[in-house]
């Protein structure tokens, strides 16, 4: 039997291959009746760069500081992602229907994209890749190769566009 998805997660990373990869996602929707669920993870910050900047900041300010914007920022980009799928959605009535909304969360985008498909039972993840130049053909981009391996279900990885 051929596998009907239900639920399709796309993880951006707000580049234009993301919007690119976005729209490949609305076909697999459209061609299965799928829910579309959009996916921003925002990293974490590297630990040197972290260390820097909480001693230029002063001890615990940095820590202050991400309480009491962590949530206005994602809230932020969740407004702007869902601003843009209704917006590309927006002459296609039914596929707008189908999109469920954005989600934005925080940590190790790898981590975050499988915890994310699991808790929806994704059936299928969609991202776009970063491949550049000469090793474009070699490199997917990390984050997209380490969730192809992780992955416990199919990953539709969408090339750079042209």
């Amino acid at each position: 039997m051929l596998p009907n998805y239900k639920n399709i997660l796309v993880a951006t990373d707000l580049t234009p291959n993301s919007e690119h990869a976005f729209k490949h996602a609305v076909m697999l929707a459209r061609q299965s009746k799928a829910k579309i669920h959009l996916l921003h993870v925002v990293p974490e910050i590297d630990a040197t760069f972290r260390s820097y900047v909480s001693a230029v900041m002063g001890s615990g300010n940095l820590d202050k500081f991400e309480k009491e914007h962590e949530t206005e920022a994602q809230a932020e980009i969740k407004r702007e992602l869902d601003h843009f799928a209704q917006t590309e959605l927006m002459e296609f009535s039914k596929d707008l229907e189908r999109f469920v909304g954005s989600i934005v969360t925080h940590g190790n985008p790898v981590a975050e994209i499988l915890k994310t498909a699991d808790n929806l039972q994704a059936d299928v993840i969609v991202m776009g890749t970063h491949g550049k130049g000469e090793l474009g053909y070699t490199f997917l981009g990390s984050v997209t190769e380490k969730v192809l391996r992780k992955s416990k279900r199919p990953v539709f990885a969408v090339p750079l566009a042209d």
